[in-house]
């Protein structure tokens, strides 16, 4: 995925960038995003920055490592050992420690739980789409980009994606229908729903109603060939312990 220009990814401020995966893929080479080609040598001044403080660790270790080797030489020859004392073996490590720390923190910062123009919310990344589909194409279109079309099970969930609509203010598909068995309603894994916002009045099936968009207000049935906008949602990747 490629990346975007900007995002924020917290709950009660975030700009939740939305573009189809074939439009950010085709904005890789924007003149807009030109602008921010010097945000990419950041990276690789940290790496840089890594390694340095990698190597003065290791430096600082085999310096150690040679003091006690050369008293223990010195021991063998029947000379009187060279002096290295146990505070100043315990100064030198405690400073390799703390580096070692801040080298993780570091390393911690780095990481990101969802790709750049996802939204992050209690361990998942959502991605809210620019263009419409119908729902069957937005089923494909999340599958493409090794998501599912959104699944609720929680009220906080719910919460997150009303604020999402309240800032844009319009309908998106989400993972449920009864378009196999009318009144049955599944999720898209072909789990049954245990916990539902529905409009008042929702669902009616006006029209053959048998696919499921969301409003800030609730959800309603809809028309499965109209096209909407959708919610992608995926498990988010954990970041490395070091």
């Amino acid at each position: 995925m490629a990346e975007m220009c900007g995002l924020e990814e917290t709950y009660e401020n975030q700009k939740l960038t939305e573009k189809e995966p074939r439009q950010l893929w085709s904005s890789r080479g924007s003149p807009g995003c030109r602008t921010r080609l010097p945000l990419l040598l950041l990276p690789l001044l940290l790496s840089l920055g890594l390694f340095l403080l990698l190597i003065t660790i290791l430096i600082q270790v085999s310096k150690i490592h040679q003091s006690m080797q050369r008293g223990a030489w010195d021991h063998q020859e029947n000379e009187p050992p060279v002096a290295v004392s146990p505070e100043r073996i315990q100064s030198e490590l405690e400073e390799i420690r703390e580096q070692l720390t801040r080298m993780n923190a570091t390393l911690t910062g780095l990481c990101r739980p969802c790709p750049w123009n996802w939204g992050f919310f209690q361990g998942s990344c959502y991605f809210f789409s620019q263009t419409q589909n119908t729902w069957k194409a937005s089923v494909s279109a999340c599958q493409d980009i090794k998501a599912q079309l959104v699944i609720i099970d929680s009220a906080e969930e719910q919460q997150f994606l009303k604020f999402w609509d309240t800032r844009n203010n319009r309908p998106a598909w989400i993972g449920l229908s009864d378009h196999h068995n009318e009144g049955s309603w599944l999720w898209v894994d072909n789990t049954p729903v245990n916990l539902s916002f529905w409009k008042e009045g929702e669902p009616n099936n006006h029209g053959d109603e048998d696919c499921v968009d969301f409003y800030s207000d609730g959800w309603n049935d809809d028309k499965c060939n109209r096209e909407n906008f959708f919610i992608c949602e995926k498990p988010s990747v954990p970041c490395p312990e070091f």
